[in-house]
Parts: C-alpha cells; structure tokens; sequence
C-alpha cells in the first residue's frame, strides 16, 4: 500500500525583507529556520503571493517545503567558502528578532 504523508509546514513568519541573503558560508552555519526563511521568501517573489489563500495555501507550503529541501541539499553540498557573506541573514539581526517576537 502506498502512504502519502502530509508535510509539516513551518510556523508563517509574516514580515520578511524583500531580498534573500546568502546562506553558504555563515559562521555558525544557517539554521533550518533561516533556510526556511530564504525558501518562504523565494515562493512569495515567484508566486507573487504574500500571505496564500485558502485555495493556495497547500501549494504554497508544499513549495515552500520543497525548496527548502532542495536549499539544505545544495549547502551540504557546496565547497566551503574562503569569506563569509557580506550580510547578516534578517533572522541574525536584532530589531528583526525583536520585531517578529522571536528573543
């Protein structure tokens, strides 16, 4: 018997920036919510969708989900890089923290 199993979405994190920073390189390494982050944040530039709607809202995620499996692939994937990336992920940042109520 084939089993389908439901993806367990992330919690929706509503105020990003509008631009995805570079995770590959990130001293210490980018957490699954940051790839999570950086994937969400991919969906919603591409789809053109902020916040899915009802009808949507599966795909979305499961979009979301998927992408992020594929990030997490690529970076265990990649060489190490000799610098880290010039900017901070928004979730390292603290008035981004602050803002979404994370600590």
């Amino acid at each position: 018997m084939l089993t389908v199993s439901t993806p367990v979405f992330a919690p929706i994190v509503e105020a990003m920036c509008r631009n995805i920073t570079e995770l590959r390189g990130l001293e210490p390494a980018a957490t699954s919510e940051e790839v999570a982050a950086a994937a969400r944040q991919y969906i919603r530039k591409v789809s053109g969708i902020t916040r899915p709607s009802g009808a949507n809202v599966d795909a979305f995620e499961v979009a979301v989900a998927e992408v992020t499996a594929s990030t997490e692939r690529l970076l265990a994937g990649l060489q190490p890089r000799r610098q880290p990336p010039k900017t901070v992920p928004p979730l390292r940042r603290p008035e981004v923290r602050a803002r979404l109520q994370l600590g």
